[in-house]
């Protein structure tokens, strides 16, 4: 069994990799920590009474490498750079969920904050699994991508080829309200968000730049990314929406099933997607169509999962050796 932590485990993401790692054959949770600590790991989360009890300590990078072979930062950009930087020293493996090591210096820096630990990006392998699988079996430091992220590119990065790069892509974008994590504020109040739908941070949102580096990386094509994030009334879930235009005749569904042929927790579908299906799962589940030369593209994932916790936990799995899919959920929350 080996050895492993969260430090942010009071988040929503935390307690997703608290209840995986629960139950994971390869991993024994042995360290859980928020910045402030001092407290049960059950009174931060009521519905893990009878099920775990579990000391939450003041994160400090001396323990967690005492305590640890590998550590999951679930924490806020900025917080989690000087962390990791530490944790560097003493080489724990590190699976970071917050956005800091996530792009190029100088798009970080642009969208988010002075960096503290620039050395340490060039150590960082994208924890886009389909796409970076071999590299995050070598890798000390991974960082998850976004959720938004994770859902466009699964989705838009097989037509890459086929598809006119010159021209915008557009992404519509709808999550539900855990997506802003537990913090509560004026557009995650229910009186706002109840029986309501609006967009936010409107072609400026930091996901953007991440989708349009990505491609650029992965494919060598560098895309105007017009990016509309929608705030909808539902706990978790995420349906993505691609607009863009072909430059030759494909069958879309037919280039899908080949791309991703390899892929387990990829499912093509027959029919547009929704965030049911998903809810409570690994899976992406993706469906294109076109129109002549439009092409549109659909996605869905479970943002708290597929987005952010699971597929942290994949990329553990390939750090340690472990088979992707250990410990993964496939159960849709369905009804």
């Amino acid at each position: 069994m080996i050895r492993v932590g969260i430090v942010g485990a009071g988040g929503y993401t935390g307690l997703e990799l608290i209840k995986m790692l629960l139950v994971h054959p390869g991993f024994k949770l042995t360290y859980l920590a928020t910045t402030a600590g001092d407290t049960l790991i059950e009174s931060l989360h009521p519905s893990l009474a009878d099920v775990l009890t579990f000391e939450v300590e003041k994160a400090d990078a001396a323990r967690v490498a005492q305590s640890c072979e590998l550590v999951f930062l679930a924490l806020p950009h900025q917080a989690s750079m000087g962390f990791a930087r530490e944790l560097m020293g003493y080489g724990t493996k590190i699976v970071d969920l917050s956005a800091d090591y996530r792009l190029e210096l100088e798009t970080y820096e642009k969208h988010y904050c002075p960096h503290e630990d620039p050395e340490h990006l060039t150590d960082a392998v994208y924890g886009l699994i389909e796409y970076y699988r071999e590299e995050i079996r070598q890798a000390s430091l991974v960082a998850g991508p976004g959720c938004y992220p994770t859902a466009t590119l699964l989705g838009i990065l097989p037509f890459i080829p086929y598809i006119d790069t010159s021209a915008p892509l557009f992404v519509d974008a709808k999550s539900g309200v855990s997506g802003a994590g537990k913090k509560l504020s004026e557009t995650t109040h229910f009186v706002t968000i109840n029986e309501n739908i609006f967009a936010y941070n409107a072609l400026k949102h930091r996901h953007q730049p991440e989708i349009a580096e990505k491609i650029a990386k992965i494919h060598g094509a560098r895309m105007n990314v017009n990016f509309v994030p929608h705030l909808i009334p539902a706990t978790r879930g995420e349906l993505i929406s691609v607009y863009a235009t072909l430059k030759e005749d494909i069958d879309p569904l037919a280039v899908l099933k080949a791309h991703y042929a390899k892929d387990p927790f990829i499912r093509i579908r027959e029919n547009p997607v929704d965030i049911k299906s998903v809810a409570g799962t690994h899976f992406c589940d993706i469906f294109a169509a076109k129109n002549g030369n439009a092409l549109f593209v659909n996605s869905a994932i479970d943002n708290l999962l597929r987005g952010a916790s699971s597929q942290a936990l994949a990329a553990a799995n390939l750090m340690c050796g472990y088979d992707e899919g250990m410990g993964i959920p496939t159960i849709a929350y369905v009804p």
